[in-house]
């Protein structure tokens, strides 16, 4: 049954033209990564399903490409954004979304505390890959040195994210004519992944909080 259900899922996807499923899939990174997107648009998760179709390696690159691409064109459209209209973004977070403006206060600190490895470190940090091209743009950080610490962020990211997707493919495509079953060994593969990368961001986030905790708060505590 799983066999059917995922072989006929890998089917539609594979259907899907490589060069439109690749440009969708630096879509996806892209609005992923722009303006507080990240918080509703699940880029990983499309670029894995895309990287489940890739079958030959010269693939498997483009869409490491074209997610490196959308990801460096979303974060960039932040800075700039960043760069203009980060005092009102903050004031109007402040007055509509406190939760949110608490969070903002939090990565300022952060970015401001770690300078480059805050760039770096947030691409697999949860909200703050959102909100750190932002504050840096309204930091007035020179884009140059911004861009030299993000692109291996992005690099290190979007490679992880479509090999693991290509493998997992690969091997069930491997075993479905020889193995009942094989389904399982996809999902299995896919959920180790995904633990493997919860477990990381969860490491990085508890080593990297005390640099966003306010420190008069600390002494207050």
């Amino acid at each position: 049954m799983i066999d059917d259900a995922i072989g006929g899922f890998l089917d539609a996807v594979a259907g899907i033209d490589p060069l439109l499923r690749t440009v969708l899939a630096g879509i996806a990174i892209l609005l992923e990564t722009s303006v507080l997107l990240g918080l509703v648009v699940p880029g990983d998760t499309i670029v894995i399903v895309a990287a489940l179709a890739v079958e030959e390696w010269p693939w498997w690159l483009g869409l490491i490409v074209a997610t490196v691409i959308g990801a460096l064109c979303g974060e960039t459209i932040g800075f700039a954004i960043g760069r203009w209209l980060a005092p009102a973004i903050d004031r109007w977070l402040e007055r509509r979304w406190p939760r949110a403006s608490k969070q903002w206060r939090r990565t300022e600190r952060y970015l401001a505390r770690r300078g480059g490895p805050a760039i770096f470190l947030s691409r697999f940090l949860p909200v703050a890959h959102s909100l750190v091209p932002l504050i840096a743009g309204g930091a007035g950080m020179p884009y140059r040195r911004f861009l030299r610490w993000t692109l291996p962020a992005c690099l290190l990211w979007a490679t992880a994210y479509a090999t693991a997707g290509w493998l997992a493919g690969g091997t069930y495509r491997e075993l479905a004519d020889r193995l009942h079953g094989a389904g399982y060994v996809l999902v299995a593969v896919i959920a180790g992944f995904i633990l493997l990368v919860w477990v990381a961001k969860r490491v990085i986030s508890r080593s990297e909080s005390r640099h966003m905790d306010d420190e008069q708060e600390d002494a207050a505590g």
